[in-house]
């Protein structure tokens, strides 16, 4: 009867450990194809995920849970040194109380639109996706007072304000709030988009200044280059790039740094915040004509204060839209104004406030211009020959959604370094429109007492991009032909110090 009960025992035991090791294999086939659907769904969403390989089951016999249950730790990767992008969907909370997303073009959708085209490109998974944070109270009083920090950014609103404040809010004809037609305000979500928007910016921008990123691209809202020290206008709340950039100086010491506004709006609240601050140059591009497009700032007259004189830089537009400004237009002024006073400061850090409203398809109280998505893409790539490289992308206005997704695109493609599709030979053929010239020589006459490098453009803003690029190698040409004389000059004297002078006949 022992000798019975033993072999019973071990057939069981025999039984059960086979059981096991089945149940293990089973388990672990289960868990392998779970990871690859997941892998699967994951890469058709446009991210690209890997797993490291799974534990072998000669080391798992013994306990098929710690093959099957526990998770494989893998070591903290590094971040990437290369584009970073930040965004949050609690910036899409900022909406009208009305509930009508179709009566204010500043809504959620643009941000997410922008999102969803990175990922659906398969640009998003190649950056550095970074966690924004909202702004504390503090560093928002680096450019905006503190009543107004206060007012707008605390939530509920703050009973030590002066009541005579509050009455700044509106009711609108839509039944929402706000502090005039365009720029609405939510009481609940208002505040913690816009400090979420600024914080992010300047998250990214510290990364990318430290030298942890290469460049960067914040898709934030609300807008922030419209808002004044006390001013909330044109759907912005707090100046994000301008916070970030007396951040890096108070924070990180840096000394020069450069913000080009190409918002077809010009960027009223940046300008003021560093009028008379020769170490923050800030050049506009925007749609002017004479004053009578919002917000009515932006004169090329308007060049700085004090020590900041000649740090202002207007790249006022005037004419209208007869016919509207185009790619030919802001490529000449990127050729002859912006580059080169831009070349000449020698900036340590670019930031961009990159509105996309003067992308085709916004109707005229909006922008009205004509220029193509791609167009930004190699005015992106202009810009990143600067600093090192050191450039980060602050989205600012633009409202038609396709024309701000694919100038997105275009943007972060730049950035991440990748071929851009060419601009058409009729865009580089094509001369800039003569209100364009006029105002474009405006700008060169005016700013030519402050940079000596733009003085050689003077003759050349009617060039198209061909003829501009022909006069370069030209150039390039004479200079290497004028060195070579320069150095064959002091050999040909040399040789004639070699030779014997010819004897004087005597007397």
């Amino acid at each position: 009867a022992s000798t019975i009960t033993k072999i019973m025992k071990d057939n069981l035991g025999y039984f059960y450990t086979h059981v096991c090791e089945q149940q293990a294999l089973l388990l672990e086939q289960q868990r392998i194809h779970q990871l690859r659907n997941y892998q699967a769904t994951m890469e058709a969403a446009g991210l690209s995920i890997t797993f490291p390989g799974h534990r072998p089951l000669s080391r798992a016999q013994s306990s098929p849970a710690s093959a099957s249950f526990l998770p494989v730790q893998e070591p903290p990767t590094k971040p990437r040194y290369t584009t970073g992008l930040v965004y949050d969907t609690l910036m899409q909370k900022h909406q009208c109380m009305c509930g009508n997303t179709n009566t204010h073009p500043e809504h959620a959708g643009r941000i997410q639109s922008i999102w969803s085209r990175l990922q659906e490109t398969g640009l998003r998974a190649q950056c550095e996706c970074i966690r924004g944070r909202k702004a504390t109270l503090e560093e928002l009083q680096t450019v905006h007072s503190e009543a107004h920090v206060l007012l707008y950014g605390t939530n509920p609103l703050r009973q030590k304000l002066d009541s005579c404040v509050i009455p700044m809010f509106v009711r609108l004809p839509c039944g929402g709030v706000g502090v005039d037609s365009d720029t609405i305000w939510n009481e609940v979500h208002s505040s913690s988009a816009a400090r979420l928007a600024v914080g992010s910016v300047v998250e990214l921008v510290f990364k990318v200044a430290s030298g942890e990123l290469r460049n960067g691209f914040a898709v934030v809202r609300p807008p922030g280059h419209h808002a004044e020290e006390s001013t909330p206008m044109g759907f912005c709340y707090f100046n994000s790039v301008a916070i970030a950039a007396r951040l890096l100086q108070q924070r990180l010491n840096v000394s020069k740094i450069l913000i080009v506004d190409w918002d077809v709006h010009h960027g009223n609240g940046t300008q003021q915040a560093f009028y008379d601050d020769p170490s923050v140059l800030y050049i506009s591009l925007h749609r002017y004509d004479d004053g009578n497009f919002f917000p009515g700032s932006g004169s090329p007259d308007e060049v700085g204060s004090g020590l900041g004189v000649g740090f202002n830089v207007n790249m006022a537009f005037t004419g209208g839209l007869d016919p509207p400004m185009g790619d030919a237009d802001y490529l000449a002024a990127f050729r002859t104004v912006v580059m080169p006073i831009a070349n000449e400061f020698a900036p340590d850090v670019v930031l961009v406030s990159a509105g996309f409203d003067a992308v085709e398809g916004h109707p005229p109280p909006l922008g009205g211009y004509k220029l193509t998505s791609k167009c930004f893409g190699y005015l992106t790539k202009q810009l990143m020959g600067l600093a090192g490289g050191r450039v980060v992308l602050a989205l600012e206005g633009g409202h038609d959604l396709t024309a701000i997704c694919d100038a997105s695109e275009a943007c972060v493609s730049a950035l991440l370094g990748l071929e851009l599709d060419p601009l058409s030979q009729e865009v580089l053929k094509q001369r800039p429109n003569n209100n364009a010239v006029h105002s474009i020589e405006k700008a060169l006459e005016t700013q030519s007492k402050y940079w000596h490098s733009v003085q050689r453009y003077i003759s050349r803003v009617d060039c198209s991009v061909l003829e501009a690029q022909r006069c370069d190698s030209d150039e390039a040409e004479t200079v290497t032909a004028m060195a070579s004389l320069s150095v064959a000059a002091p050999h040909m004297d040399k040789g004639s110090e070699d030779e014997p002078m010819e004897e004087e006949p005597p007397l």
